[in-house]
């Protein structure tokens, strides 16, 4: 879990951030820290741009808040996994519930596209960057989502890069141990595109279309029918889990986390667990299960080798 403070107001702001930099305030951004969040003249908030980190502000300003004196940073700037979740747009309520819920789990790019059944012919794409802005301060993110302008299926099938895998959600497919499908062998490395179809599911030529994409996995989310928003929660929650960022740290420059082939060291000992469990130490922990490997605690043994305790 990230440290960084949880109570401290914290503002998007489209300017550049450095210590002693001083950032006009919008009308609205004005009206919320004053008239909404009660804050004035020599109030600390914290305030970030997707860019350069985040940073305490004091607020300057005598009626209202009328700008920020940037101080000090209280977190370098990080970057979301490469991970895209591309939808079926639904409507006002549920579509902003979805844009939010897909930034806090950490999506890096946002992209509507048009199917046979959506039910959305127009998207607001401005009110979708603003849910993006939302959740990332409501929920201590600083990088911001991109938002694509909405396309029709066949484009995005059409320009989307091939080496990237392509996460099909399905309802019509077989039930399966999803987990288990996303370990199946599918290379991750190059970025993941999760796709959620509409409410009332992809036509049968649409299907046939995706089956046939390079890099692609048919994925089942369970016995039950999903709504649309609930899947994009539940896609975007097991590939984080299998694929993304929620296991091992990613090293810098690597933005999914692909799980190391399990590979005997040579190492003649097996190493046994606190819990009592003995496995053959490996030389890379699998990041799936980060907490079923640990060190290899054998006498002698490298730093570097690791054993399974679950």
């Amino acid at each position: 879990m990230p440290q960084f403070d949880f109570r401290a107001p914290r503002l998007f702001v489209d300017a550049s951030l450095r210590a002693g930099e001083t950032v006009t305030l919008m009308r609205d951004q004005s009206n919320y820290l004053g008239n909404v969040l009660h804050l004035s003249g020599g109030d600390t908030i914290l305030v970030f741009n997707g860019r350069d980190g985040e940073w305490q502000a004091q607020i300057s300003g005598r009626k209202r808040p009328d700008a920020l004196a940037i101080r000090s940073q209280t977190r370098p700037q990080d970057h979301l996994p490469d991970l895209a979740y591309v939808f079926a747009p639904l409507k006002h309520a549920r579509l902003d519930y979805m844009v939010q819920k897909a930034v806090e789990m950490g999506a890096a790019s946002l992209q509507p596209v048009l199917t046979r059944f959506t039910q959305v012919a127009r998207v607001n794409t401005e009110r979708m960057r603003a849910n993006v802005i939302e959740a990332a301060e409501q929920c201590g993110i600083l990088s911001i989502a991109d938002v694509a302008e909405p396309m029709t299926l066949d484009r995005y099938l059409g320009e989307r890069k091939g080496q990237r895998l392509l996460i099909f959600c399905d309802e019509a497919t077989q039930t399966a141990n999803p987990i288990k499908a996303l370990h199946g062998g599918l290379k991750a490395a190059n970025g993941i595109d999760v796709l959620i179809g509409p409410e009332g599911g992809f036509a049968e030529d649409e299907r046939a279309v995706l089956l046939g994409q390079p890099q692609v996995l048919r994925l089942s989310l369970g016995p039950r029918i999903l709504r649309a928003d609930t899947a994009g929660v539940a896609a975007l929650a097991l590939v984080q889990a299998a694929l993304g960022d929620w296991g091992c740290p990613l090293p810098a420059g690597q933005t999914t986390a692909a799980a190391p082939p399990l590979r005997r060291t040579g190492s003649a000992a097996a190493c046994s667990s606190p819990s009592g469990k003995i496995s053959m130490p490996v030389a890379a922990p699998d990041c799936s299960l980060p907490n079923c490997w640990k060190p290899c605690p054998v006498a002698g043994s490298s730093p570097s080798i690791y054993h399974k305790t679950c």
